[in-house]
């Protein structure tokens, strides 16, 4: 025997089958994207991956500014009388050591002689130069970086602060083109050469009688 369907069996009927029907994409959809959530997040995320910074010649981070927010701080060359804004650490130690030398046993620095980081449009990229933008460089006696602007005798003495630093740092003058006023760091971040001749350098400022500008009888 039969039962008649009433008005109300019918709806609620409809109402179940349209439920189904709704949910049915959804649970195929949800159902594929689980085993691969990775790549949907990727293709959501137009499978770009996070820019890398921008870094000079020596592979060090180019900085957008001095003194905020920043890597490369304003810094005082002992004995100098003057400052220079550098990356701090490591590499503030190491080419304020080179600074400090070239004043007491090269030539006498003055204002104006001495500058550091300069923002990147300033510099060239891929060049040597480009190292004044991550604040691992100094430009020192800046204006005179034409060959033959120094004596015989100072490049006999840059030749040995150089030989002192163990290939951590680099001279301009034996760059091509020439560039006399150029000392930077030559070393990625990582090489551990960096950190030993830094913890030396501090080693030689904390003994009496050593470190730059001690006079040798």
């Amino acid at each position: 025997m039969q039962q008649k369907m009433t008005r109300r069996t019918v709806v609620r009927t409809a109402a179940v089958v349209g439920a189904a029907a709704a949910l049915g994409p959804v649970l195929s959809a949800t159902a594929t994207a689980a085993p691969g959530t990775g790549a949907a997040t990727a293709a959501v995320a137009g499978g770009r991956r996070p820019k890398r910074p921008a870094t000079s010649a020596n592979g060090w981070t180019i900085q957008a500014n001095v003194d905020r927010d920043s890597q490369v701080w304003t810094r005082s060359v002992s004995g100098a009388g003057l400052s220079v804004p550098v990356w701090i650490g490591d590499v503030e130690t190491v080419l304020l050591h080179v600074v400090r030398r070239f004043h007491y046993e090269v030539e006498e620095l003055h204002a104006g002689d001495l500058a550091g980081w300069r923002p990147a449009k300033e510099v060239r990229r891929r060049h040597p130069e480009s190292n004044l933008a991550s604040g691992t460089a100094v430009r020192i006696r800046q204006g005179a970086g034409a060959h033959g602007s120094l004596f015989p005798l100072q490049i006999d003495t840059i030749r040995a602060i150089l030989a002192e630093c163990d290939g951590v740092v680099r001279w301009g003058g034996d760059d091509k083109p020439v560039d006399e006023s150029l000392f930077y760091i030559v070393v990625g971040p990582l090489d551990p050469r960096l950190a030993d001749l830094a913890a030396r350098i501090r080693e030689w400022n904390a003994t009496p009688g050593r470190g730059a500008g001690v006079t040798v009888a």
